[in-house]
């Protein structure tokens, strides 16, 4: 079923919350109005599972009986970080050099946002790359499902092969083009 276009409002906002485990969480207008729904389907339809709190986004939207709901994500921007290394393991390294890195396709191994990481399989490679839930915060995400499709920046580090940088596959294909 086709939504009707004539229905749907572009708005731009701040994720409030987001609990990938729930399913959903919502996003806060910064026109004001009320709390705007943001299921994990209309997230996974834009390539992402998860969203971290207090990262801008737009969306758009429409009105139902049970309120605002986000209907399609148009942009995802990661919350505000300044430059300060979020783990110890980075605290020596250039940031310019870290940007530089090339992206490397992966996908996630397993992820326990309760134990703070997880690991990844870099494509054509057999090793893991751990991922920490400070590095996935920083790049705009909350969670990651086993499965899931990324692009990550990856050094060598004390404890073996670590992402610096994660995004979304399908963002990460968008921002290399």
């Amino acid at each position: 079923m086709a939504e009707d276009l004539s229905s749907m409002h572009q708005v731009q906002g701040q994720v409030k919350w987001f609990d990938p485990a729930k399913g959903y969480g919502f996003v806060v207008s910064e026109s004001g109005g009320p709390d705007i729904l943001l299921h994990v389907n209309v997230l996974r339809n834009f390539g992402q599972s998860s969203v971290a709190d207090g990262a801008d986004i737009v969306i758009l939207t429409h009105n139902t009986d049970r309120g605002v709901q986000a209907v399609e994500v148009v942009s995802i921007v990661a919350p505000e970080r300044d430059d300060t290394p979020v783990l110890a393991d980075f605290a020596d390294l250039d940031l310019d050099a870290i940007r530089s890195e090339p992206l490397e396709a992966a996908r996630v191994k397993w992820f326990d946002k309760g134990k703070g990481f997880g690991f990844a399989n870099v494509f054509g490679s057999n090793d893991d790359v751990f991922l920490h839930v400070e590095v996935l915060r920083q790049s705009g995400l909350a969670d990651l499902q086993p499965g899931e499709a990324l692009a990550m920046r990856v050094i060598d580090g004390n404890r073996g092969r670590m992402a610096v940088e994660v995004l979304a596959w399908e963002n990460a294909v968008e921002s290399e083009t």
